[in-house]
């Protein structure tokens, strides 16, 4: 039976995944900060639910020690535990700037680090190294950096977010060439806009941070767009994780995209001058208005 663990799941993407892993046979661990967020998903002889905060060291070990007890390996590894810090980068904290950084980029490094003796374990084939690029890559273990299309195309308001995805799928791209000898493949998924409860949660960090003395109180409207845009026609998170999963299970790229808008803003930051990319940015979120003022 293949294992695999998914963090974040309380909700949105992790959630749907999870329930997809289980329709195809998978023993899940589905995994949340607070494991009672997860006392809602469907009873199954193939689920186990654990508490894991991706940002406490002694929860990960925990965690990863739970499965050792009873698994001497893990086929996948979905690192999907993330949010979004939104506002203007100069009324952000730096403090919430480092917590940003902690849970989207240096918390899948950490738990990929603590993970990699059981992916190694995968099958006997990664008892030892190999340079064999002509391997099956869909019998190998996976490590799935769930990134997003805003860490290609930052956007005002959300460069926190932006930086921390851009600097995941920096780290994927070097981590997928660096356990390939091990049978470990590594994917970077960049999401376009999916159906969760990331806008609400978005919704009210970003409130908290836009004073009336702020710079930029005058765009408050335009702040609260941009923190609940990822809401705006989204992909049903289930068919985002049924369409995954299914090309996670037979030779998947190394960046997969999915979703509304996952092609689209890459190919205008690709296409169009900065200049003019820039100009439509932030007349969308009504920037040149403060140059009136």
């Amino acid at each position: 039976m293949k294992i695999v663990l998914i963090t974040g799941c309380s909700s949105g993407i992790g959630r749907a995944l999870c329930e997809e892993y289980l329709s195809k046979d998978f023993l899940v661990y589905a995994s949340a900060r607070n494991i009672r967020s997860l006392e809602d998903l469907p009873e199954n002889d193939q689920l186990i639910k654990i508490a894991l905060d991706v940002n406490n060291a002694s929860s990960i070990h925990n965690a990863i020690a739970h499965i050792k007890q009873d698994h001497s390996h893990l086929d996948v590894l979905i690192n999907n535990a993330g949010y979004a810090a939104m506002g203007p980068l100069v009324d952000m904290p730096v403090d919430d700037l480092r917590a940003q950084f902690e849970t989207n980029v240096f918390a899948p490094m950490e738990l990929t680090k603590i993970c990699l003796p059981l992916l190694m374990a995968n099958n006997s084939s990664t008892n030892s190294p190999t340079n064999d690029s002509t391997s099956d890559v869909s019998s190998n273990a996976q490590v799935v950096n769930i990134g997003s299309v805003s860490g290609i195309t930052p956007t005002p308001f959300s460069g926190a977010y932006c930086a921390t995805k851009a600097a995941l799928h920096a780290l994927s791209d070097a981590q997928r060439m660096e356990l390939k000898p091990f049978g470990i493949d590594v994917i970077t998924v960049q999401p376009g806009a999916i159906e969760s409860k990331f806008g609400d949660n978005s919704l009210a960090n970003v409130l908290q941070r836009i004073t009336p003395e702020s710079l930029y109180a005058p765009l408050k409207e335009a702040i609260k767009a941009r923190a609940t845009a990822s809401q705006d026609n989204p992909t049903p998170a289930s068919e985002f994780a049924k369409t995954l999963v299914a090309q996670l299970s037979n030779n998947p790229k190394a960046v997969i995209r999915i979703g509304n808008g996952s092609f689209g803003l890459p190919l205008l930051k690709r296409w169009l001058p900065e200049p003019i990319l820039d100009k439509i940015l932030s007349k969308k979120f009504n920037l040149p208005s403060l140059a009136k003022r």
